[in-house]
């Protein structure tokens, strides 16, 4: 699945998913892109078919519900590198049982709690 991941987490959790060759993910600070406003950073998103993976719960929200099709948003707790690493994960292993994690996302959001819990709704 190709990611977008928000420049409010780490870049690690990018390089770690690249590694494993099974996602595409990009960070703005690998790209020289820190800094972009939220509505730039989805505009590429949506012509990239990158999920966003963010932090930033009510701004892209509020901006993802005004698009027609998009091809999802991932929204983390506010939590430690690593624990955001590890509930990524488990969020991606998660869609993949819901079916191809690409197609399961288009129109939905996907809200990970820090208990590992996860709530999958369609927006807009």
């Amino acid at each position: 699945m190709n990611l977008f991941i928000d420049e409010c987490l780490s870049p690690l959790l990018a390089r770690v998913l690249n590694e494993t060759g099974e996602h595409s993910a990009m960070h703005p600070r690998d790209m020289g892109r820190l800094g972009e406003p939220d509505h730039v950073v989805l505009s590429r998103c949506l012509a990239e078919e990158r999920v966003i993976v963010t932090e930033n719960a009510i701004d892209f929200r509020k901006l993802v519900s005004r698009e027609e099709i998009h091809p999802g948003l991932i929204i983390l707790p506010s939590v430690r590198r690593d624990e955001a690493l590890r509930l990524l994960q488990e969020a991606l292993g998660y869609l993949t049982k819901c079916g191809v994690p690409a197609d399961v996302m288009v129109n939905h959001v996907l809200e990970v709690f820090p208990d590992g819990t996860f709530r999958l709704f369609e927006l807009p």
